[in-house]
């Protein structure tokens, strides 16, 4: 008997260390949100298991409000180290907080701070034999009153873009991706990617909800969906484990 439970663990210990874990870092647009059979928003990172085989584990750590400067300062960053094993993923996007120049706590400046938090992620990421990749923000929903979507993020996707190049690192350019998301919708039916809701519309909500930069689960799940439409585009052994 205690040989077969000693098999038995061996066994689940075995398959256990064989999954592959993708730790997603990044903000509120990422982010898992509580209660989710009742809270409209979700990050498009807490809808990705969804489209893994049984191999991968989606490890999400995106929290709302972080940048990459406050990140690494709460420790988050080095929880993961901790774990983040060889074979291993991190997902990196950030920019919406790390633009915030009023809050000085998360705030950096794109061709320093961010940069090299950048950096760091990356190169800490790939000292432990994982592999990072990286991803420019999402847009908001800003249509102008002539209908034109108009960039809100400055230079940190251009940053970001230039760090992958730098640094040979997998590119998902979820900004002009998201862009082009966006505009298929339209100036109204974009809306359903996001939280509008008037009062009473929505029974999590107690009054009207107006939010262009977080996403509902149907604007989770679509930008999911260009993850995965891009994995499948690269070299990356991670893509062999799609649905």
């Amino acid at each position: 008997m205690r040989i077969k439970l000693f098999l038995f663990l061996l066994l689940a210990t075995s398959c256990f260390a064989q999954k592959t874990t993708v730790y997603t870092i990044g903000d509120s647009t990422m982010a898992n949100k509580s209660n989710p059979t009742q809270n409209p928003e979700h990050g498009w990172a807490q809808v990705l298991q969804q489209f893994f085989d049984n191999s991968v584990v989606v490890d999400n750590r995106a929290q709302n409000g972080r940048s990459t400067r406050s990140f690494i300062n709460e420790k988050r960053w080095d929880s993961i180290l901790k774990t983040l094993k060889k074979g291993d993923y991190v997902f990196i996007q950030f920019g919406h907080n790390d633009q915030k120049e009023n809050k000085p706590s998360v705030y950096t400046n794109p061709r320093t701070a961010y940069r090299q938090n950048l950096i760091r992620f990356v190169t800490e990421a790939r000292a432990k034999g994982a592999t990072p990749v990286l991803f420019s923000s999402i847009v908001r929903r800003n249509f102008n009153e002539q209908g034109t979507l108009v960039d809100t993020h400055g230079l940190y996707p251009l940053e970001t873009r230039l760090v992958a190049t730098d640094y040979k690192v997998p590119f998902i350019d979820l900004q002009y991706l998201t862009e082009l998301l966006e505009e298929s919708y339209g100036v109204e039916g974009s809306k359903k990617l996001h939280l509008h809701f008037n009062a009473g519309e929505s029974d999590f909500y107690k009054t009207e909800k107006h939010d262009d930069t977080h996403l509902s689960l149907l604007g989770a799940t679509e930008i999911a969906k260009l993850v995965v439409a891009e994995l499948k585009k690269t070299d990356l052994d991670l893509k062999k484990h799609l649905k």
